[in-house]
C-alpha cells in the first residue's frame, strides 16, 4: 500500500510515533551512553578528613546492624557523626553505647520541634553544623557500605573544584520477588539518569544513601532555607540546588557502593516512591522538562505502539521499528545494568520498564489526589 492511501489520521499518528522513537533514541545514544562508557578516575592524592554523616530515626535495629560496616571503614581520618532524630525507640542508648567503645562516633541528639516536626532537613542541619571536618559523606541509617573502601573510594573523587559526588546507592536482592525487582530496577534506571546528565553536565540530584559535598556548598546555599518546608528532598533538591556542571562528579566503582534493604510489599514501596517523586516539580525548569519529555516519550512510545500494530496498514514496518527500539535501548541498558552490578535486571528490561511506567502513572495521580507521609 502507498503511504499516501493511508488514511489521514493514522499517517499523523506514524508522524508523531516517529518523532518519539527519535527523542527516545536520542536521550539513549547522546546522554544515557555516556554512563555505559565511563569510567571513574582517582583525582587526590592526600586524601581528606571526612564526616560521616547519618540522620537516624526510631532505628535501633538498623544501627546495631549498619553501623559496624562505617565503624571499621579503611580510612586514616574520619568521624561518624549520627543524628539522632528524636527518636522514640532505644536508638539513642544504643548509639551512646557504641560512642563510648569508639571515640571516632560522635552523636547529635535533636529534640522535637513544633515549626520543624518530622522535618529531616532541620535534623540535617544541625548535623552539618555539628560535623568537625569539612568534606562531608551522607549515608541512611538503613544502608551500609559495600566494602571498608567505601570513604576511600568517595573522597578520592574531592578535589579543589570537585566539591559535589555523587554514588551509587543500590537495594539488597530477594530472591523470587516480583517487587524487589521493580524497585531495584527503577533505582537502577534513576541512577543511569542522574549519573548520564551529570556526565552531560546538567547534574540534578542524587540519593541521601550515597553522596558527599563540602560544607561550603552547604552555607553558601544557606541550607535547605529554600525548601526547608518540603518535607523530603534533603538529598534531590539539595543537588538540584547547588550541583553543576564545574563542581559535581561521581563514581561508580564497585567498592564506592552501598546497599539498602528495601520495602518488601507493594504498598510500603508505593508510599516510599510517593515521597520521593513529590519532590520532582520543585526542580530546576530544564530538569522537570527532560525528565518529563522521557517519561511521556516512553508513555506515548507504548501507546502509539499497539494502537499502530493493530490499525496501521503497514503493520510489519510498526513492528520493525519497536523490535529495533528495544534492541538499541537494551543494550544501553544492559551495559550500564552491568557496570551499576545489576546483571540479573537485564534479561527482564522491556517488562520492567512497561510495568514501572504504568506504576508511575498511578503514583502521579493519586499524588494529586493526596499529599504523601513524612520521612518517618
Amino acid at each position: 500500500m502507498n503511504f499516501q492511501e493511508i488514511p489521514i489520521g493514522l499517517q499523523f499518528l506514524f508522524i508523531v510515533f516517529c518523532a518519539i522513537l527519535a527523542i527516545q533514541i536520542f536521550y539513549y545514544l547522546f546522554i544515557f551512553r555516556k554512563l555505559a562508557v565511563y569510567k571513574s578516575t582517582k583525582n587526590v592524592l592526600k586524601l581528606p578528613k571526612i564526616s560521616v554523616i547519618i540522620c537516624a530515626k526510631n532505628e535501633a535495629n538498623n544501627i546495631t546492624e549498619n553501623l559496624p560496616f562505617i565503624i571499621h571503614q579503611d580510612y586514616p581520618t574520619f568521624e561518624i557523626l549520627v543524628i539522632d532524630d528524636a527518636s522514640s525507640d532505644n536508638s539513642l542508648e544504643i548509639l551512646n553505647a557504641f560512642a563510648k567503645e569508639f571515640k571516632h562516633i560522635k552523636i547529635v541528639k535533636v529534640k522535637n520541634n513544633e515549626a520543624f516536626w518530622g522535618n529531616k532537613k532541620f535534623a540535617l542541619t544541625l548535623g552539618i553544623k555539628a560535623a568537625t571536618h569539612n568534606h562531608l559523606l551522607f549515608i541512611d541509617a538503613d544502608c551500609k557500605p559495600t566494602s571498608p573502601k567505601w570513604i576511600e573510594e568517595i573522597a578520592q573523587q574531592y578535589t579543589q573544584e570537585k566539591t559535589v559526588i555523587l554514588g551509587y546507592g543500590a537495594y539488597s536482592k530477594i530472591k523470587n520477588s516480583l517487587v524487589n525487582q521493580f524497585i531495584r530496577f527503577e533505582t537502577m534506571l534513576t541512577a543511569i539518569q542522574y549519573f548520564s546528565w551529570s556526565l552531560a553536565g546538567k547534574p540534578y540530584m542524587g540519593v541521601g544513601r550515597n553522596m558527599a559535598y563540602h560544607r561550603d556548598e552547604f552555607f553558601k546555599a544557606d541550607g535547605f532555607i529554600k525548601h526547608i518546608k518540603i518535607r523530603s528532598g534533603d538529598d534531590d533538591l539539595f543537588i538540584n540546588e547547588v550541583a553543576n556542571k564545574k563542581n559535581t562528579t561521581l563514581t561508580i566503582q564497585p567498592n564506592s557502593f552501598t546497599t539498602s534493604e528495601p520495602k518488601h510489599t507493594w504498598n510500603e514501596w508505593f508510599t516510599q516512591k510517593r515521597r520521593h517523586i513529590s519532590t520532582a516539580k520543585y526542580y530546576k525548569n530544564f530538569d522537570k522538562f527532560q525528565l518529563g519529555l522521557f517519561f511521556a516519550s516512553q508513555f506515548l512510545f507504548i501507546v502509539l505502539s499497539v494502537i499502530l500494530a493493530i490499525f496501521f496498514p503497514i503493520w510489519q514496518l510498526i513492528v520493525g521499528l519497536i523490535v529495533f527500539r528495544y534492541i538499541f535501548t537494551w543494550i544501553i541498558v544492559a551495559k550500564n545494568a552491568l557496570k551499576l552490578h545489576e546483571n540479573d535486571l537485564i534479561l527482564g528490561y522491556p517488562f520492567y520498564e512497561i510495568g514501572l511506567i504504568l506504576i508511575q502513572i498511578g503514583l502521579f495521580i493519586k499524588n494529586i489526589f493526596s499529599k504523601p507521609v513524612l520521612w518517618k
